[in-house]
């Protein structure tokens, strides 16, 4: 009975080992809590640094919530609609693509400065909590791409019991380790932004950019290999 319990705990643990692996760089990478930190200096540069640390701890809630839901809930939701996975990525894959095609070809050096132009439009320097969730969390942070790549992680779960508590708390842990980074970045953006400079914040953000149109390419490219895979087999 021993040896049975000790074998579950460790497929359990290598489950869990296995999902964090798979779930955290795809977030990480995809979320990119470097260039939107820059973003969310551009944005509350005029706020208090009390209002800009609430902001940040919101906007890392926030992100966290539309992580677990997209993670847990996403695929079901998807069922209900009757859209497919493949179909997902592939709007999700060309979302990010053109997302960052736009930012990479814009003449202004300094995207962050759109977003703050954008967030006066909205009236939102009245009340700067407004702005955590739309546009900081959504779309700026979590956007379609963070979505798109947490419902594909979520649908990879396995179908036992012992599977998917190791996947569910695997992936669970990977959400909650990006929403504490963007957490950490987004109240350390003006120090960033110091640190680094103006010139180099233009470097990060093109590269960002060009980092963002390739994961959206890659994306496409999966899911539309996967089609073809499957219609080859059929």
């Amino acid at each position: 009975m021993e040896k049975l319990i000790g074998a579950d705990w460790r497929d359990l643990i290598g489950t869990a080992e296995a999902a964090f692996l798979l779930a955290f760089p795809s977030l990480f990478s995809i979320i990119n809590p470097i260039g939107g930190a820059l973003i969310f200096y551009g944005v509350t540069k005029d706020f208090s640094p009390t209002d800009k640390e609430k902001v940040a701890a919101l906007v890392g809630v926030y992100s966290l919530l539309i992580m677990f839901g997209a993670l847990w809930a996403g695929a079901y939701v998807l069922r209900f609609f009757g859209v497919s996975i493949d179909a997902l990525r592939i709007a999700g894959g060309t979302v990010v693509a053109l997302s960052g095609w736009r930012l990479l070809t814009s003449a202004d050096t300094h995207p962050d400065r759109r977003g703050h132009e954008r967030a006066e439009e909205r009236g939102g320097d009245g009340d700067p909590m407004q702005l955590a969730f739309f546009p900081l969390t959504l779309p700026f942070t979590t956007g379609p791409g963070t979505i798109a790549v947490a419902i594909t992680v979520g649908a990879e779960r396995q179908s036992t019991d012992a599977g998917f508590i190791g996947f569910f708390l695997g992936a669970s842990l990977a959400a909650v380790a990006n929403a504490v980074i963007i957490w950490i970045f987004y109240r350390s953006a003006d120090r960033l932004t110091t640190f680094i400079g103006p010139t180099a914040q233009a470097v990060i953000v093109r590269l960002t950019a060009f980092l963002l149109m390739c994961i959206g390419v890659q994306i496409l490219v999966t899911a539309l290999g996967d089609l073809v895979a499957e219609w080859r087999v059929g």
